[in-house]
């Protein structure tokens, strides 16, 4: 069979980006982390402080932001760079992830990243984690997965990544912004975060990263037998 494109959904902290960029390795496909487009561009309005409800700003504003993706030989990953610079570890501080989902909720900005995510999936052979690849980017792509985990797992994970990268938050504030941020990315008009109807859920609060790994792979197989 020809190469596919794998959606994975779901919400934050439940492990997308991880198993999405291993799934890619070893298919060989592309990865592209939308969250990280979406983290660029909140970085980019908070540094020029543009005003988020002021949409004729905002729409100025995307004129003058460029993303792209540029693979890093000692993470073995692709790093994301706005206008050139590679923003890859400003993205993941917490300011950013309180500001994110706000920014994401935005029909202009999600429609100006969606274009840009459909373009990089015209040839296929792609994996895209997100929330809403599976029901509005690419609505027919083959393996879709609905990803989730218990609140307070997600937490957990979230609070060790930021410890990593020397961020040490307490544990209520991450919970918080996690409701926040589902919250915000269930309601919001356009392409809320909901489970497209043909996705297949996949729970990882007490799976290691290697069984979804293998779990996300086991679909892919199985769609590959299936239309030989």
């Amino acid at each position: 069979m020809s190469k596919i494109i794998v959606a994975l959904d779901g919400f934050s902290s439940c492990g997308k980006s991880t198993t999405a960029k291993r799934v890619a390795a070893i298919l060989h496909y592309a990865f592209v982390d939308t969250g990280a487009m979406y983290r660029a561009v909140a970085l980019y309005f908070h540094r020029n402080q543009v005003d988020i409800t002021n949409l004729e700003a905002v729409a100025d504003a995307l004129e003058h932001v460029d993303i792209s993706f540029q693979f890093n030989q000692q993470r073995q990953a692709s790093d994301t760079i706005l206008n050139g610079e590679n923003v890859e570890v400003e993205i993941r501080k917490m300011y950013i992830s309180e500001l994110v989902s706000q920014v994401a909720a935005i029909t202009i900005v999600r429609r100006a990243m969606v274009a840009q995510q459909q373009k990089m999936g015209k040839k296929k052979g792609l994996v895209m984690d997100g929330r809403d690849i599976g029901t509005v980017v690419f609505p027919n792509a083959e393996v879709k997965i609905f990803m989730t985990a218990q609140p307070h797992i997600r937490a957990q994970r979230r609070k060790l990544e930021l410890l990593q990268k020397g961020e040490d938050l307490p544990l209520e504030d991450i919970i918080e912004n996690l409701r926040m941020r589902d919250e915000i990315d269930s309601n919001r008009e356009e392409g809320p975060l909901k489970r497209a109807d043909d996705s297949i859920d996949l729970d990882t609060s007490f799976r290691s990263m290697d069984e979804q790994v293998d779990f996300v792979l086991a679909q892919v197989e199985r769609v590959k037998r299936e239309n030989k």
